[in-house]
């Protein structure tokens, strides 16, 4: 608990089994009440090392919903069982479970309601090994979604996110995309229902375990970003009415 508050984790997992034991063993239980692995049909024994844990909420996919499809699962059985902030940690180790306590406070202490962990902030994204071709990429969409979408994120792409539960009840992400599309929606409508969104410096690491996806998928999602921050810049001004905003 903090400040009252429950502080419920979630695991969004595809092939995670040799990570999730040691981003399960990092997250800061004098913090966090509960975890959830959803297991998106994974082709390893991801779920079977959830149970050795003793993860109390898991649940698997009998098929593959897609990155998007997943946290869905994860969200909705977060505000089921009363979760009042719900952390996204991916559990390929990518991101460091010791950030939370510093995300946790920023919402718990009703300074912001969504908290993103940035590669971006301390340039620790080089640092970390990702991609050079990737680190220009994320600067470029960063860049055009920031006029697009009139604010000043370092980053939109990271998968480290900490929501109010009040956020993830008011935003209908349901509508959203079941693929890698569905965080930038999920941006597009904490902006727009009038949340705002703060940034704490976070380390990453790329290695060979951690999950990433293949530059055909990465031009597909970046096609897929542009098209997020237009449709918001279109209906922000009136020009037209995006479904997934107005509804």
């Amino acid at each position: 608990m903090y400040n009252g508050k429950k502080i419920v984790v979630v695991l969004p997992a595809f092939n995670a089994a040799l990570t999730l034991e040691k981003t399960y063993r990092e997250i800061p239980f004098n913090v966090v009440d509960d975890v959830i692995l959803v297991d998106d049909h994974s082709n390893d024994n991801t779920t079977e090392v959830g149970e050795k844990l003793g993860i109390k909420h898991i649940i698997h996919h009998e098929k593959n919903k897609g990155y998007g499809g997943n946290q869905k699962t994860c969200y909705k059985k977060a505000l089921e069982i009363g979760g009042d902030i719900i952390v996204m940690l991916h559990p390929d180790y990518q991101y460091t479970p010791q950030l939370i306590p510093a995300m946790v406070s920023i919402i718990g202490n009703g300074l912001y309601p969504v908290v993103f962990g940035s590669r971006i902030l301390g340039k620790s994204a080089l640092k970390g090994g990702m991609p050079v071709y990737k680190y220009l990429a994320n600067r470029l969409l960063t860049f055009i979604q920031n006029i697009l979408m009139n604010q000043k994120l370092t980053e939109y792409h990271t998968g480290y996110r900490a929501y109010s539960g009040e956020v993830l009840k008011k935003v209908n992400f349901d509508l959203n995309s079941d693929d890698f599309i569905f965080d930038n929606e999920m941006i597009a409508l904490i902006f727009y229902n009038g949340f705002e969104i703060a940034e704490v410096t976070c380390p990453t690491k790329y290695f060979a375990e951690a999950s990433s996806i293949n530059f055909r998928r990465s031009l597909k999602y970046g096609f897929g970003v542009l098209r997020v921050s237009m449709l918001y810049f279109l209906t922000r001004t009136g020009i037209y009415k995006w479904k997934l905003l107005v509804n």
